[in-house]
């Protein structure tokens, strides 16, 4: 149970990062940065692009630093084919049901609260504060799965 604790503790902290990294001074990263792809046996043959090992001749795969990257950003899945995963709501391509967050995006959605104006609900906050419009108190807001409804 401990270890169990340390994974997920492990794997939020990673998410967060990752989260505060792409968005800093309220300003989106939208450089283009390079996928790097590694030798599954010889971890020291990155290059940018898909190919095979100059050494083995083995196919170079994501590092595992891009794989988890990858991975942050799928958070959308079909809840029949878990290999259908997209970074924002929609339909399945193979059974056409309503993708449903991932079980790691609704973890990350329970432990970030948001807050806001009951009079404007398009003021909201990270945290608890007063609305910049009529001065109420935000209050919390439930997160909500989205269901394509």
């Amino acid at each position: 149970m401990k270890s169990i604790k340390i994974l997920l503790m492990a794997a939020f902290s990673i998410l967060a990062t990752s989260l505060f990294a792409q968005e800093k001074a309220g300003k989106k990263d939208s450089a283009q940065h390079v996928k790097l792809y590694s030798c599954p046996t010889h971890s020291e043959i990155n290059m940018t692009k898909p190919g095979h090992c100059r050494k083995c001749g083995m196919k170079l795969e994501l590092s595992p630093k891009e794989q988890m990257k990858n991975d942050v950003t799928k958070n959308y899945v079909c809840p029949i084919h878990t290999d259908v995963t997209s970074s924002k709501a929609g339909k399945c391509s193979k059974c056409d049901n309503d993708l449903i967050l991932s079980p790691k995006e609704k973890m990350k959605m329970e432990a970030v609260k948001k807050y806001s104006c009951s009079m404007h609900p398009d003021v909201t906050s990270d945290n608890p504060g007063k609305c910049s419009k009529c001065n109420m108190d935000l209050v919390e807001t439930k997160q909500e799965e989205h269901t394509g409804h």
